[in-house]
């Protein structure tokens, strides 16, 4: 059983799920409209109150998790999130009241796990699609083929900014409306020719807005489907009511109003820009694709695995050295003990990529693969997984005062150790296997190593006296016992 949780910019979703055969099976939902992207203030730190709401919401999440067991929980933050600049304040408060990790989701991982969603439910493996989701602060535009993804954009343009910055005090008008699709289509206008028709045979919307406006259509008599014609129809309806205290519409509940006409502005601009005759609501979308993802990395079918050979690849890293220090790490780091076994996979992946800055230069190249993976677009990870693997790999030779903040964290410092001696292994051409170290990591590191094999490898002894200076600096002191 899997949970996903969905901190969005309008609403906070929570789901519970099951795979069940070839899908995943909802069996609990709840939603809160805690309008976070409207919590933003001028200076673009979320308010107190909005905080207060979120907290709150987040403390009632944390009693309904509490009456399942599960596989795995994850919780996801998206775009007002990524933006608000007082997250660092507010992120403990959030983790504490929930009692789970929170993951800032990048725009690009939050489409790729919205497609997954998608296409599972749709389950037409040959089928080529667009999937568009208006979100309260961003907008994302996926295109793929059965379950592969060729294409993720995230536009920063959102329902709640939409509807704050054109419909203003509620107010709806004409003038107003068209504003705001120009504002939206601006957005799209330099990223559409990929998303043009000819790319794709369907095109679906898998955002609660998009669905809401289907089911306005629908029950409104507006048209069969979402087409332009039914959404101008649509928009007509919502500038006679004048504003969006007066509109009263079957499918639309009051508290929506005023963040769905902001969402169709932006879906009449998408569609214009993209040229879209017709566009499909789907009941699927971020949470079910949260849960497909852990569902996968429980099957040993983790996307992140294959984001890191893809990037290894691209920049033309020596697999086979890659492996083996990855291999020896992970070895080396089992001795240690650590308290999880995220930490061992966050260590295999960061020395499998050890080497990858070395596409940028080999002077440094540890600073300059820190700074690609941090910032790289690595479909799968999390903001703060590619962040821990990247001082990993900022860590991995050299001074570690660089690094000193970090170590203080026990499995961070014992990865680390990890990875400098599978380096160091590697350089003075031993294998771990060969070595049959002995590694004990408490207050002091302590390595013992067969006598022969110190003697029988010259340089071996140099880099070891070498890391003995550096962690030194960092006031660890670091032993090497021969035996015979």
């Amino acid at each position: 059983m899997y949970a996903a949780v969905d901190l969005g910019s309008n609403s906070f979703r929570l789901s519970v799920g099951k795979h069940d055969g070839d899908t995943i099976r909802v069996l609990k939902s709840m939603r809160e409209p805690i309008r976070l992207a409207a919590g933003l203030d001028a200076a673009g730190n979320l308010t107190e109150a909005a905080m207060q709401r979120a907290i709150a919401c987040l403390q009632s999440f944390r009693v309904a998790l509490a009456a399942y067991s599960f596989d795995a929980v994850r919780v996801v933050a998206t775009s007002t999130m990524r933006q608000a600049r007082n997250i660092a304040a507010f992120l403990p408060l959030a983790e504490q009241a929930i009692g789970y990790p929170i993951e800032i989701i990048s725009g690009e991982e939050e489409g790729r796990l919205i497609y997954m969603g998608v296409a599972n439910a749709l389950a037409q493996p040959n089928e080529r699609r667009l999937v568009v989701d208006i979100g309260g602060g961003s907008t994302e535009l996926i295109l793929g083929r059965g379950t592969d993804i060729e294409r993720v954009e995230s536009f920063s343009v959102g329902s709640v900014k939409q509807s704050l910055s054109f419909f203003v005090g509620g107010y709806v008008d004409a003038p107003s409306f068209e504003a705001a699709i120009l504002s939206a289509r601006s957005h799209f206008e330099d990223g559409a020719p990929p998303y043009h028709p000819q790319y794709w045979k369907r095109a679906y919307g898998s955002s609660g807005t998009i669905r809401a406006i289907a089911d306005i259509i629908d029950k409104d008599g507006l048209g069969k489907s979402v087409t332009p014609a039914s959404l101008e129809a649509l928009k007509k309806r919502f500038i006679a009511f004048g504003h969006v205290g007066k509109i009263d519409m079957p499918g639309l509940r009051p508290d929506r109003a005023a963040t769905v006409i902001g969402g169709l502005a932006i879906l009449i601009g998408v569609v214009h820009e993209l040229g879209i005759s017709q566009i499909e609501p789907i009941e699927a979308g971020l949470r079910v694709g949260v849960m497909w993802d852990l569902y996968l990395r429980e099957i040993r079918r983790d996307r992140r695995e294959q984001s890191v050979y893809d990037f290894l690849r691209k920049f033309h890293v020596d697999e086979a050295r890659a492996t083996r220090v990855a291999d020896d790490a992970v070895a080396l780091l089992e001795q240690l003990k650590p308290a999880g076994e995220a930490t061992a996979r966050l260590l295999y992946w960061s020395a499998l990529l050890h080497e990858a800055g070395m596409a940028i230069s080999q002077t440094g190249y540890h600073k300059h693969a820190a700074y690609m993976i941090e910032n790289a677009d690595l479909p799968g990870f999390t903001t703060r997984e590619q962040r821990t693997m990247s001082r990993l790999l900022l860590a991995q030779k050299g001074n570690l005062r660089k690094v000193a903040e970090f170590l203080s964290d026990s499995d961070f410092a014992r990865a680390a150790v990890a990875l400098r001696l599978a380096i160091v292994f590697m350089h003075a051409r031993v294998a771990v296997p060969e070595a049959a170290p002995k590694l004990r990591m408490k207050n002091r590191i302590e390595l013992e190593l067969p006598r022969e094999l110190v003697s029988g490898h010259p340089t071996l002894s140099y880099w070891i006296e070498k890391e003995q200076e550096h962690w030194d600096e960092v006031g660890v002191d670091l032993s090497l016992r021969t035996s015979s």
